[in-house]
This record gives structure tokens, C-alpha cells and sequence, in this order.
């Protein structure tokens, strides 16, 4: 059974020390963020994040996640085991092109068969969820 994924890309005009203070600042997630709010935790390795999950067109969820991988500047990546066959895999990657001038990528993989069942059913809202979030760290990064 493989990984099925969605991801957002998108340029952005700010340094890659600009995202990840907004990425770093957790309980800030709220301003940019449509799909993760109320955040909360610790970004180290294996540490605990909790968080307010509000995909469109379905109720809102507490989620406790863990973090997988995380390199400042660079990347954030934090799974949940979701129950019997349904983990996912959350991330924002930063890819610093020149100064000032990154690719910012906003995603999710889901793997086991429950996983690759909710991917089906819910790609089209996952998808502009993840977009509404890329463009919003965009958004807030560029501003300022």
C-alpha cells in the first residue's frame, strides 16, 4: 500500500528566517492558518503537539501529533497515528532559492488502507484547505 499525498507550493517573497519565526511561533498558527488552530507544544524532536484540526465540510478535531523532523529554516514535519490502518504526515518545507526569495511547501501524506480511504473521500476540501494555509503563511510572511 503506498503513501497518497497533497501538497501545496508556492513562492514567497521573505527570507527563510521570516517563515520559520511565523512556522516557530506555534500558538500564533491561528493568523495564518485555516485547517490548525489553538497549537500548542514543543518543536524538537519527538516532541508533542496538540492542536484544533478543522478540515472543511468536517467537525472540528482535537489532534495530538509528534515531532518527526524538524530543521529550523528548513522544515517541520509531525505525525499522528490516526487510529487502526490511518496515520498522516504534516509538513511545511522551506526551500530558500536566494535571499529573500523561497518555495514554501504546505502538505499531508496519508498512508495505511483507512488513510488512503479518507484521502479519496476528502481530497478536493484537504486540498484548498492546504492552499488557503500556504497562502496564508505567505501572506503573513511577506507582510512582514
Amino acid at each position: 500500500m503506498d503513501d497518497t499525498r497533497i501538497e501545496k507550493r508556492v513562492g514567497v517573497q521573505a527570507t527563510s528566517d521570516r517563515i520559520w519565526d511565523l512556522i516557530a511561533d506555534l500558538s500564533g498558527w491561528s493568523a495564518w492558518n485555516p485547517v490548525d488552530t489553538d497549537v500548542e507544544g514543543a518543536i524538537a524532536y519527538g516532541g508533542q503537539l496538540t492542536m484544533t484540526e478543522a478540515w472543511p465540510d468536517m467537525p472540528e478535531r482535537q489532534a495530538l501529533a509528534q515531532v518527526v523532523e524538524w530543521q529550523p529554516r528548513m522544515r517541520l514535519v509531525w505525525a499522528e497515528r490516526r487510529g487502526f490502518l490511518f496515520q498522516s504526515l504534516r509538513y511545511i518545507q522551506i526551500e530558500e532559492l536566494g535571499p529573500g526569495n523561497c518555495i514554501l511547501t504546505v502538505g499531508i501524506r496519508f498512508s495505511g488502507l483507512r488513510g488512503e480511504l479518507f484521502h479519496d473521500k476528502h481530497r478536493p476540501a484537504i486540498k484548498a484547505a492546504l492552499e488557503r494555509a500556504g497562502e496564508g503563511l505567505k501572506a503573513a510572511a511577506e507582510a512582514g
